[in-house]
């Protein structure tokens, strides 16, 4: 059903793809929008080590949020920032496909959980943390993206 990569000395490791997933902040989701066109925004994500799930946050309504309710197949397109090796000028960029479903959160307590987790890759200040929490949570979807299947790889910009 899913593509294998076609240039195995490519392939990124488990270890090297979570590493991915752990570390970034941001990737690309990709769903079906409008009239069948793809639809890919650029988002912040959570990734849970422990059941493999990639967590969003949204707002209630909108186009993503239509779009999934229609059909919540989806990929995520998460890369790192790359690097260039010594004497040459094309960056070397490894990235992570996630392809799977998305499900909202519907335990409040949890999706405030992974608000929360969310915020603390980009800040450690957990009184601003809260107070966004207290304010926002409550306009405020979470969902789940749960993985069918994951590829990684390396591609060299040349």
């Amino acid at each position: 059903m899913f593509r294998e990569i076609a240039r195995k000395k490519q392939v990124l490791t488990s270890e090297q793809i979570i590493k991915i997933l752990k570390t970034e902040k941001r990737g690309v989701l990709s769903v079906q929008g409008d009239n069948g066109y793809p639809y890919g925004l650029p988002l912040n994500f959570w990734y849970n080590k422990e059941n493999g799930y990639i967590y969003f946050h949204s707002g209630k309504t909108g186009h993503k949020i239509d779009a999934i309710n229609n059909d919540n197949r989806a990929s995520f397109c998460v890369y790192d920032k790359g690097y260039i090796k010594d004497g040459d000028w094309a960056l070397n960029i490894s990235s992570v496909i996630v392809f799977g479903r998305l499900h909202i959160v519907e335990d409040s307590e949890k999706a405030i959980e992974i608000y929360r987790r969310l915020s603390l890759k980009f800040t450690s200040d957990i009184e601003y943390i809260d107070s966004e929490i207290e304010k926002f949570a409550n306009n405020t979807l979470c969902y789940e993206l749960q993985p069918e299947y994951i590829t990684g790889k390396i591609v060299n910009e040349a």
